[in-house]
């Protein structure tokens, strides 16, 4: 059973400054709440009695639990068609500076991503690519965005998400690749790339900032094929990231 005030506190995380009041965010899915539950903090669960009675031994003791039916489960979930527990997490801390990380190891840094979708799908391909850390620019989509925690299938719990200032972190990341991709850059398949450094993907719309790519040393293109043909005029941001992050680790 769930009660009407809870109903009404689940329902309000949807927005995000009630997450970031109460520091918290929704999980939805057995297999997106098993991910999260080693790593995060678990404050309540609604699941189903055959998902409670199977983790029941997953959660901490201080976790909250209402054993739900699916018509119940309805009434609070956020997805068409509820999977089996709702969980709510507390939102974990994370320091870490790209001048620190890119020193040698590679990570993605996103000027204005604003797609909870593309946020989450660049999540989830960081994960595939054992990339391990991302820094938004303050005015990207909320990683916590129960769209965007959906679209990590899981890749949240392995990749830690930084929101900070692009521009001061680069000013601060002295002897550092930094790519980023261009109309005007150099061929991707043909120029040499390294095993560390940080990729920026722009905004939908107009890609990446000027103040932004002042900061890019690394100018790279991703050919159309035949080169030179008529086709769209650019590529999806998080189908973009996915061809860059693929050839990187093809040389490494």
């Amino acid at each position: 059973m769930i009660s009407k005030n809870r109903i009404k506190y689940i329902h309000s995380l949807e927005q995000k400054k009630h997450r970031k009041q109460e520091g918290v965010f929704v999980a939805e899915g057995p297999k997106l709440v098993g991910d999260l539950l080693p790593v995060m903090r678990c404050v309540y669960v609604a699941g189903v009695e055959e998902w409670v009675n199977d983790n029941s031994g997953r959660l901490p003791s201080d976790c909250a639990v209402d054993t739900v039916t699916e018509d119940e489960l309805r009434k609070v979930s956020f997805l068409e068609t509820p999977q089996k527990v709702l969980a709510v997490f507390s939102q974990p801390e994370y320091e870490a500076h790209i001048a620190d990380v890119a020193k040698d190891n590679l990570c993605i840094a996103l000027d204005d991503v604003q797609n909870p979708g593309n946020l989450g799908t660049i999540v989830r391909l960081a994960d595939w690519f054992g990339i391990e850390h991302i820094f938004c620019s303050k005015g990207s989509a909320d990683i916590y965005n129960p769209k965007t925690v959906q679209a990590t299938m899981g890749g949240m719990a392995r990749v830690k998400v930084h929101y900070v200032d692009l521009v001061e972190e680069l000013d601060s990341a002295k002897d550092i690749h930094v790519y980023g991709t261009f109309l005007d850059g150099e061929n991707m398949y043909s120029k040499t790339l390294s095993k560390n450094g940080v990729i920026i993907m722009g905004n939908e719309g107009r890609g990446v900032s000027a103040e932004v790519g002042a900061k890019v040393n690394e100018r790279l293109y991703i050919p159309n094929y035949p080169e030179g043909s008529e086709t769209s005029e650019s590529l999806n941001v998080a189908i973009a990231t996915a061809i860059v992050c693929a050839e990187f680790r093809r040389r490494g």
